[in-house]
């Protein structure tokens, strides 16, 4: 039997969850309190933020550290702590702003100036640029060292944006900022490049590509809590969370910054200058200009090595050094990148590459906030009126990015982490947070950080929802049901190997390079169609060594996986070292989408792009609407079904001799009901991590493939595990799934009169407010409790002429947490749909007693603006209520 799965059925698996835990200076006993309720909720770590604390790594700092460390040795809790005063991680606590400021960050900027020639003796004022107060910055830090590094002449075209590729270096015919030439005949235009630490963004951060610049972050924020908390350092301190770090060269949080395209500073260091000049050689300074201009035929080769040397920099003077840090003094790096928008791939607010960004962490790790992941977005590609967030990256592509750099970079471990609820506001609650978990962890995410606990006092208006809110949640008393649902399936999702048939290729490289397609588009049609992939960067084939990668069989193996089809999103180039591996990897499939790439990245001379890539002819090439199908005909799946299922997700993984399959309902209202079929040479059994049983399942067996019915709610998953079972471990069918399967069974609607009351979370579980219904109402229209959160009681009666040996209950429409009684006993909780019970002990002949605790979300207390964008769902039980129950033992058969 699968080691893990006996741990979790035993209880004794291992926690997942690390939920942020804001500081603001709070009391000792506050901070107490906050411990024991996030160790109560069935969490064994918390990731202690600072953002709001008054002073941090000083006295008071020091102080709340002390008290948190206490609880967390007593408790047997570990503790991570997010890497800086302030977000984003780069501000290394004000020492740039304070003490450092010569090691901030620096940028590249271009300035132009026109003329037409002829002109004799023309004197150009490039110098007038350095230093220059811009009114648009008034009232900004300025530095006063700017540096003239290049200046570059090219013809213009006659209709005056373009230039016609002739570039000239100009720079040695300047003196004292003066450009003294002799102006040929024609339009002209004057390029300026300086050097600069006044003309960017976070100008009081940290040189992201600059190894001296980040020590400072080091010495400010690490080295101060490995003094100070030594001897738990790998014990009760766990490591290190950095919170989306960027290059940080454009202020604020746009998501266009590619390369190119967009006017813009640039990250410079001198290593960056080192770099280019190695690439181009002497010419280096006059090909500067096609980062931003499209100069000549060079430009896109210019601009992918420029991304190309930033992005690993980046990797291995920020992520690298701090994660070397980290393993030496025995904890862990943790954290994630601003993913969003596909800025994961530019630069300003992103990092320039993904996997690049986290190659030095020891886990991946993304986010999914701000609600870039509701129900009703599931499939919807496109925002309103052109605005709003990229729904298909972030159903299609967040998640499985994480995931996938966990799977393929040997020191991840296999493992992800998901910062995840934050900013989605008081509207969403325990419901909607199964979702979102749900949807995390059928993507490959197997450790969660919950945002947030906030120990400020009620109503904190920082980015909720906040789980406990000083008691004021109603919902907090099921927080640790959700909490133990979501250990128990990361355990079991953990230790093993994911399997999928295909990978995606990362389009980073091709945008950087000329046109380009997002992995997502791909990445949407295979998971509509259960085709489970990962995402793989470009850098596997040039270093394959490091990815624990290979080729034999027909097939790409990277840290274990072993994918049979490598799909390439539409890239006009692609990397010298991909080219050549599809020409060697004689019978592994490769399928282009839309189009053949032109040319190699980084590559000036066409001819040899075209005799690279001349063994590619052959190659598959198709469209996105045909994708799935084709490889369906190729055999390149690994589960099918009887219907289209576009809302359905499935995630595959495996450890030892046990194959375990997860399966869930994405849509917020539609039922599936299908026929699964399944590569199994195993006994199959059904798990159900909510309540933690185990139970066989029969299926028609053909060869190595079993068929089963699968049925789900909305809101619904399911584990179906293929393999050993002690008989020990099993428990009976639930009746929800069993009445189904009887000849005979009846059901009856729940009708007549239901006494109410009503607790707010601090009265619970007094109750008061009494009144009686004649019928089902939604809870918060205007004739009742707009205004009131917390819980409903209906209590009711209802006559049994028979006993029943399996019942079930089934409540119909519920807002949004149900707790049932029947005769006063507990038939369990259901903090999602569907609202169905296992009643059959509980019943009795004659009257019985039911009594149903229905709680809402703190939205209807406290309206946030964070939820002013998304329905708000009623509150209370609207039915119908109805008992579902066998007449005989006879099963269909």
């Amino acid at each position: 039997m699968d080691k893990r799965l006996r741990e979790v059925l035993e209880g004794k698996g291992e926690n997942y969850i690390l939920p942020f835990f804001w500081q603001h200076g709070e009391e000792e006993e506050v901070l107490r309190d906050e411990m024991k309720r996030i160790n109560e909720s069935g969490i064994g770590a918390v990731c202690v933020e600072a953002r709001p604390h008054p002073d941090f790594a000083g006295p008071l700092w020091w102080r709340d550290m002390d008290i948190i460390m206490d609880e967390a040795r007593q408790r047997g809790m570990r503790v991570w702590v997010l890497d800086d005063a302030h977000f984003p991680t780069g501000f290394a606590n004000g020492h740039i702003r304070d003490k450092y400021h010569e090691k901030g960050k620096k940028y590249l900027t271009i300035k132009s100036i026109d003329a037409d020639g002829p002109l004799k003796d023309g004197a150009f004022f490039v110098g007038d640029w350095l230093n220059r107060f811009d009114w648009m910055n008034a009232g900004e830090k300025l530095y006063m060292d700017d540096e003239l590094f290049a200046v570059v002449a090219t013809r213009r075209s006659e209709e005056g944006e373009g230039v016609d590729g002739t570039l000239i270096d100009m720079t040695s015919k300047v003196c004292d900022g003066i450009l003294y030439w002799d102006l040929p005949e024609g339009p002209w235009r004057i390029f300026t490049i300086i050097i600069t630490r006044s003309w960017g963004g976070n100008p009081d951060y940290i040189n992201i590509i600059d190894a001296d610049s980040v020590r400072v972050l080091i010495d400010a924020v690490h080295e101060p809590h490995y003094v100070r908390y030594k001897e738990d350092f790998g014990g009760t301190f766990a490591g290190f969370f950095s919170d989306e770090p960027s290059f940080g060269n454009t202020k604020g949080f746009n998501f266009d910054e590619s390369i190119g395209r967009k006017n813009m500073v640039l990250p410079w260091s001198k290593d960056v200058e080192v770099l280019l000049k190695k690439e181009f050689g002497s010419e280096f300074k006059r090909l500067l200009p096609c980062l931003w201009s499209n100069a000549v035929e060079r430009t896109w080769e210019v601009r992918y090595k420029y991304m190309n040397i930033v992005s690993w920099l980046y990797s291995k003077n920020f992520a690298g050094q701090i994660g070397e840090w980290c393993k030496k003094h025995n904890v862990e790096y943790i954290g994630h990148v601003i993913e969003d928008q596909n800025v994961h791939a530019r630069l300003g607010c992103g990092a320039g590459h993904f996997f690049r960004a986290l190659w030095g962490q020891h886990m991946s790790g993304i986010d999914v906030i701000g609600q870039q992941v509701l129900p009703r977005f599931v499939n919807y590609t496109n925002p309103p009126l052109g605005q709003g967030p990229d729904n298909e990256f972030f159903h299609f592509g967040l998640s499985k990015l994480g995931s996938s750099l966990g799977h393929i970079d040997p020191k991840k471990k296999g493992r992800t982490i998901c910062e995840i609820f934050g900013a989605s506001g008081w509207a969403s609650g325990v419901k909607l947070n199964k979702w979102m978990v749900d949807h995390v962890l059928v993507r490959g995410i197997n450790h969660i950080v919950p945002h947030a606990f906030s120990a400020k006092e009620f109503p904190d208006r920082d980015c909720p929802p906040h789980f406990y809110a000083r008691g004021r949640n109603p919902q907090f008393r099921y927080f640790k049901h959700l909490m133990e649902y979501t250990n128990r399936m990361c355990h079991l999702l953990n230790g093993g190997l994911h399997i999928a048939p295909v990978a995606v290729l990362y389009h980073a490289e091709a945008e950087w390079s000329g046109e380009y397609m997002y992995f997502q588009k791909p990445a949407h049609r295979l998971a509509n169609s259960q085709i489970d992939h990962d995402i793989l960067p470009s850098d596997i084939f040039s270093n394959m060594d490091a990815y624990n990668a290979g080729f034999g069989d027909g097939k790409l193996y990277v840290n274990g996986e072993a994918y049979r089809c490598l799909v390439i999103p539409y890239s006009q180039n692609i990397t010298k070292d991909l080219a050549q591996f599809i020409a060697n990897a004689k019978g592994f499939e490769v399928i282009f989408i839309n189009d053949l790439p032109e040319g190699i990245c980084g590559e000036p001379d066409p001819v040899r792009s075209r005799a690279i890539l001349e063994d590619l002819k052959d190659c598959r090439v198709t469209n996105l609407e045909s994708l799935a199908e084709e490889l369906r005909s190729l055999g390149i799946y690994d589960i099918s079904l009887s219907d289209e299922e576009p809302y359905l997700r499935y995630y595959h993984y495996r450890r030892g001799d046990t194959d375990i399959y997860m399966f869930f309902n994405e849509h917020p209202v539609n039922h599936i009901n299908t026929i699964v079929s399944l590569k199994s040479e195993g006994k199959l059994f059904l798990y159900n991590a909510f309540d933690n049983k185990l139970v066989p399942l029969n299926g028609n067996k053909e060869g190595n493939t079993t068929s089963l019915l699968l049925k789900l709610s909305c809101y619904e998953s399911a584990v179906i595990i293929s393999g050993e079972v002690d008989n020990d471990f099993f428990s009976e069918l639930t009746a929800v799934k069993l009445i189904e399967a009887y000849k005979n069974h009846k059901e009856a609607i729940i009708e007549g009169k239901w006494k109410v009351s009503l607790a707010a979370s601090l009265e619970y579980p007094d109750f008061t407010r009494e009144f009686v219904l004649d019928n089902l109402v939604n809870m918060s229209s205007p004739d009742y409790f707009p205004d009131f959160s917390g819980t409903f009681r209906y209590i009711t009666e209802f006559n049994m002429d028979i006993q029943p040996d399996k019942a079930v209950i089934e409540l119909g429409r519920v807002f949004e947490v149900a707790d049932v009684q029947i005769n006063g006993q507990s038939a369990g909780i259901r903090i999602c749909p569907p609202y169905s019970f296992d009643i059959g002990r509980l019943l009795k002949l004659g009257v019985n007693t039911l009594q149903i605790d229905v709680t809402n979300t703190l939205i209807r207390e406290v309206r946030d603006p964070m939820s002013t964008n998304m329905a708000i769902d009623p509150s209370g039980l609207l039915g119908p209520v109805k008992i579902r129950y066998n007449m005989g033992t006879d099963l269909e058969v």
